[in-house]
């Protein structure tokens, strides 16, 4: 018989990290709710959730990482949003923070969770901060339950 190992969607006993950035604090303040919320609604409590704040999504990767080193999470949530502007400066932001964020799990063995918006308009943003196309901050903290869950069980 093949053996299946799936993560659940509970909270259980992990502890989860946010990093979340200030810049478009309008938008990711939303996500960051929803990632919250997300977790209470699957059992987890205050004492299980940490939020650290960065000034921008290019220091989230640096957070995330000393997190995830730390030993203390099973699971660290980045939170952010790069809105495109006039110059392009919005592509080199998206390509270091996805990278950055990548190279923690690789790095560390601690799921770190990618919920940071890549928009091209405000508009965007918006519908994935809990409008239209649900809220992004309680899509990441979903995987970031099931991620901890399957680490634990691998």
């Amino acid at each position: 018989m093949i053996k299946e190992i799936k993560g659940q969607l509970t909270a259980g006993k992990a502890r989860y990290a946010i990093v979340i950035s200030r810049f478009n604090e309008f938008i990711t303040s939303k996500l960051l709710g929803g990632a919250i919320d997300c977790l209470q609604r699957h059992g987890a409590s205050d004492e299980q959730i940490t939020v650290v704040w960065v000034p921008g999504s290019i220091e989230i990767t640096v957070a995330a990482r000393k997190l995830a080193q730390s030993g203390t999470y099973q699971a660290v949530i980045c939170l952010g949003a790069v809105i495109r502007g006039q110059t392009g400066h919005y592509d080199a932001v998206c390509q270091q923070v996805s990278r950055g964020i990548g190279q923690v799990n690789y790095e560390t063995g601690v799921p770190t969770i990618f919920g940071v918006l890549t928009c091209d308009t405000i508009e965007q943003a918006v519908e994935r901060a809990g409008t239209k196309l649900g809220n992004a901050g309680a899509n990441a903290a979903i995987s970031a339950m099931e991620m901890a869950n399957l680490m634990e069980q691998i």
